[in-house]
């Protein structure tokens, strides 16, 4: 099979796990002897841009006809079965399923996070729930700046969700949602639900396997309010205040939080902030962990630092929303918390680390788990059967219309959204 990906790359100033599960996609398919070409832009490329460059961007994030009429021509030229698009901000644009369009290829797209229905893509305001845009206008995520706290930088999203959203419905065959739980709040808001297939994103086996009881919990990711930082350090601190867990946390990644967390960590035995990490060293803290902590605030549509524990043998503490409760297994493969409470993640982490034996048969399940359903193996099978899926799609007649009306109705349900690993 002949696959051209599209991705603008996100930033490199912090990792970013959507890169790297596109990367992972590409070498799967590659070593499997599919033939795989990319097409992308990168956000780090803007800082080079003269002035009036930069401030050009925001003009093309709803439509960039260079790319349409770049993208076209390829097309024409390597004629690939399927196209696979991944992220379209800011350089790319949904310009790209127009070139799709010109050149007859048929298009699949993986659904990240929730920018179908909500311009930032979290479902999230001020560390809440928040779906006043969905099914209207984007009206309310201007008003209230929800993308950088500005409402400047929101506008440009806002325009490209309502100018685009019947050209996402027309131009894609099929929508791969990274888990069913975001596949479910995107059917309650009025996406075409024959059209969204859960595909979960893979992790690569690893040799980094935990051996004993582990040394530390730990917390990888991204330091952001959202991602329940904060949370953490305020059940970490009612541990420490009733004596301790035994073991120390270990905090590493980088973010907004990053500055607070290093004063917090500072001058404690109990906590060690790390920096970031690089990626033998994320699979080595992974391994020696008791368990790794997932205790996000907003409804997250994946859980990549999970799945990396699964694959290692290590159980997982996660906030009991959102795609953990179909990746965490409470009380089997790890432990689910109650989301945003920050004594049921105390009771949680003081469990995970009290019983040394159960830990062990958790982590042990986690790694079952993972074979099962999250393995390279898995991950093949999937996204090829996804690729046919969408070429007989468009081969045997038609593209599904797209919804009535704006394409956008309904509620989703109550809930907190989140971009798994990458920051626009």
């Amino acid at each position: 099979m002949h696959v051209l990906v599209v991705h603008n790359r996100y930033a490199s100033a912090q990792p970013s796990g959507e890169n790297n599960v596109v990367d992972q996609e590409v070498e799967l398919l590659r070593a499997a002897g599919h033939r795989v070409g990319t097409f992308e832009r990168r956000s780090d490329d803007i800082a080079a841009r003269s002035l009036p460059g930069k401030a050009a961007v925001p003009l093309l994030v709803p439509w960039n006809p260079a790319v349409r009429r770049e993208l076209a021509a390829r097309l024409r030229a390597e004629r690939p079965d399927v196209v696979h698009v991944h992220n379209v901000f800011p350089l790319l644009s949904p310009a790209v399923l127009a070139a799709c369009a010109d050149a007859g290829v048929p298009a699949v797209a993986t659904l990240h996070n929730y920018t179908q229905v909500c311009p930032p893509g979290t479902l999230q305001r001020d560390g809440r729930p928040c779906t006043e845009c969905v099914g209207s206008a984007p009206l309310p995520a201007v008003r209230h700046g929800c993308y950088r706290g500005s409402r400047l930088a929101t506008v440009p999203l806002a325009v490209s969700l309502s100018v685009n959203r019947r050209r996402w419905w027309s131009g894609v065959e099929r929508f791969f949602c990274i888990s069913a739980a975001q596949r479910d709040v995107l059917v309650s808001a009025g996406l075409p639900a024959g059209r969204l297939a859960v595909k979960h994103n893979f992790v690569p086996d690893t040799d980094a396997r935990r051996t004993g009881s582990g040394e530390h919990l730990l917390y990888l990711g991204r330091l952001a309010e959202a991602k329940g930082v904060r949370l953490l350090m305020a059940a970490w601190d009612e541990i420490a205040a009733g004596g301790g867990a035994g073991v120390p946390l270990v905090v590493a990644g980088a973010g907004p939080l990053e500055r607070e967390v290093r004063a917090w960590a500072a001058g404690r035995d109990d906590v060690r902030y790390a920096g970031l990490y690089g990626p033998a060293e994320c699979r080595q803290a992974v391994a020696r962990s008791v368990a790794v902590v997932a205790p996000s605030t907003w409804l997250e549509a994946f859980g990549l630092v999970v799945v990396e524990a699964m694959a290692a043998g290590v159980p997982a503490v996660a906030a009991g929303h959102g795609a953990f409760t179909e990746l965490v297994e409470d009380g089997l493969t790890g432990l689910l918390h109650r989301p945003g409470d920050a004594a049921s993640l105390a009771s949680c982490l003081r469990r995970i680390t009290s019983g040394p034996a159960r830990n062990r048969e958790m982590g042990q399940a986690a790694r079952r788990r993972y074979e099962q359903g999250f393995s390279p193996q898995v991950g093949l099978e999937r996204l090829v059967d996804g690729y046919r899926g969408a070429i007989a799609g468009r081969s045997g007649g038609g593209v599904v219309p797209p919804p009535a009306g704006d394409g956008n109705t309904g509620s989703p349900r109550d809930g907190r959204a989140g971009r798994d690993g990458g920051s626009r």
